[in-house]
């Protein structure tokens, strides 16, 4: 099973059409419900600092939805040597868009704050996952050829949080700490487990049984001990974004905070795609579309992340579900036919003139994303020939 679409201009010897492969439409819901997650955690920080409540659900969100959305970019991603269409991909497909969206984030805080520091070698706020997997792509192919890669990218994403040195330039950081959920995801596919196990077969009663117990064991736990993850500062470990000393880690064992932070990552990643529904659903084709989300949904977010205007914001029985439903209607808004129409120059650019071969932007159309999902091509409607006019 692939969660793709093949364009269906392929023929057969016999010159008859062929018919595209089936989507998986769980690949797309997960994509989807993982994008509307990116965009609650940014909402509901703010509520964060005044609200126990705000900050529980904060946490149990961050624990996962990350690592979640790296398993899912790994197991679409190859790594055979790519061909030169795929490397041209990771041109046109993540550092034309980061150059694009960092000089956007530049010029809004010059407009908004007066004042603005262009550097392209600090992601600005969401941009970092962009950076993030262009790194995995490249170094996929090279951990293939190793010998228990998994392994290796839990003693990378453990060992970095040691060294000072590596920080946020480049999202170096972040990158080593998720790199083994995108390891995972492409183990997975490399040695076929969800096929093998039947995982997107229709699930017994019990799945939905665990499934809701560990979230509701995750969310009882946050709740329960929010005054000691407040005083640890647990949410700047869910970052994977400082060294350890950085954040009060100071201990030799701290990188076992981390190890233990990436099992519940695991965990609640596996309970929350077992929840997930396997079939198709009105709101299913909105995976396709997910880099539009995450790229546009910061700007949305913006006016209320400078305002102030969810800090202090009582009651929070009132407020909290506003922020959900509100994130819930943003993500929806920002994949719809027209948002699309307006800002796939900037979210899928095909810079012809930026290569030497003029057909490496534009091979295979505007149809996937970094994530991995592949759409079909748009195909344009011609009319039928009239059969009174043959003959």
């Amino acid at each position: 099973m692939t969660g793709s679409s093949v364009p269906p201009t392929a023929t057969t010897p016999t010159g008859s059409i062929a018919r595209p492969k089936r989507r998986t439409p769980f690949w797309d819901n997960a994509r989807f419900a993982c994008i509307v997650l990116v965009v609650l955690g940014h909402a509901v920080q703010r509520l964060t600092y005044d609200s126990d409540i705000a900050l529980s659900l904060y946490l149990v969100i961050y624990a996962f939805h990350m690592p979640a959305f790296a398993i899912i970019s790994g197991y679409f991603s190859k790594s055979d040597a790519p061909t030169r269409t795929q490397m041209a991909r990771v041109i046109t497909d993540i550092l034309v868009p980061y150059v694009v969206f960092e000089g956007l984030w530049t010029l809004t805080k010059w407009i908004v704050e007066g004042q603005a520091n262009p550097n392209l070698t600090q992601p600005s706020w969401t941009l970092w996952f962009l950076l993030a997997l262009g790194i995995f792509r490249v170094v996929l192919p090279y951990l293939a050829l190793l010998r228990w890669p998994l392994v290796w990218t839990v003693v990378i994403s453990i060992g970095a949080g040691y060294l000072p040195n590596i920080d946020s330039t480049f999202s170096l950081s972040r990158t080593l700490g998720l790199l083994p959920f995108f390891t995972l995801g492409w183990w997975l596919r490399e040695h076929d487990i969800v096929a093998r196990l039947r995982l997107l077969d229709r699930r017994p009663w019990w799945v939905w049984a665990v499934g809701s117990a560990v979230f509701a064991v995750a969310a009882w736990t946050a709740w329960f001990f929010v005054d000691d993850w407040r005083a640890m500062n647990l949410r700047e470990w869910l970052f994977y974004d400082e060294n350890y000393a950085a954040i009060g880690g100071t201990q030799w064992w701290a990188g076992g905070v981390r190890l233990a932070l990436m099992l519940v990552a695991v965990l609640l990643s596996t309970a929350f795609f077992a929840l997930l529904p396997r079939d198709t659903h009105w709101w299913t084709h909105f995976g396709q579309y997910t880099m539009y989300v995450y790229l546009l949904h910061s700007f949305a977010l913006y006016p209320f992340r400078e305002s102030g205007l969810l800090r202090n914001a009582e009651p929070t029985w009132l407020w909290l579900p506003l922020v959900i439903v509100g994130s819930v209607l943003v993500a929806l808004g920002l994949a719809t036919r027209p948002v699309r129409r307006i800002f796939r120059p900037l979210i899928e650019p095909r810079p012809a003139w930026l290569f030497a071969d003029h057909d490496l932007a534009r091979r295979e159309g505007r149809r996937s994303d970094p994530t991995g999902s592949r759409r079909p091509r748009e195909q344009v409607r011609t009319p039928r020939p009239d059969p009174r006019q043959n003959g």
